[in-house]
């Protein structure tokens, strides 16, 4: 399946504009650094917790460097939802130097 990505810097644009980004990541790599207010469901939760993802508008998908985002994404247009990955992920976005938050889950 073509998933539609966006680089760090668009993701940037996108976040300020007021864009959702759910984080795949595992409890523990969320909680080590995210982007601010990314909401955390980890891959593996995806399908369980498919209602709490927003319908009706684009939902922005991060991991670690984009891998399992990209799996993320893949599901969530496969169901119906607008979802776009992130290239390069986490790692990427605190390499541009954009700002990261840690601790607990949102």
């Amino acid at each position: 399946m073509d998933v539609p990505e966006i680089d760090v810097d668009e993701l940037r644009r996108r976040r300020e504009q007021g864009a959702v980004l759910l984080d795949v990541r595992q409890p523990d790599e969320y909680e080590s650094g995210h982007v601010p207010g990314a909401r955390l469901i980890p891959l593996p939760e995806v399908p369980d917790r498919l209602a709490e993802v927003p319908a009706g508008e684009t939902v922005l998908v991060i991991c670690k460097t984009g891998g399992r985002s990209r799996r993320a994404a893949e599901y969530l247009r496969a169901n119906g939802v607008d979802a776009v990955n992130v290239a390069g992920g986490t790692m990427a976005w605190i390499e541009a130097g954009h700002p990261v938050d840690a601790g607990g889950t949102s």
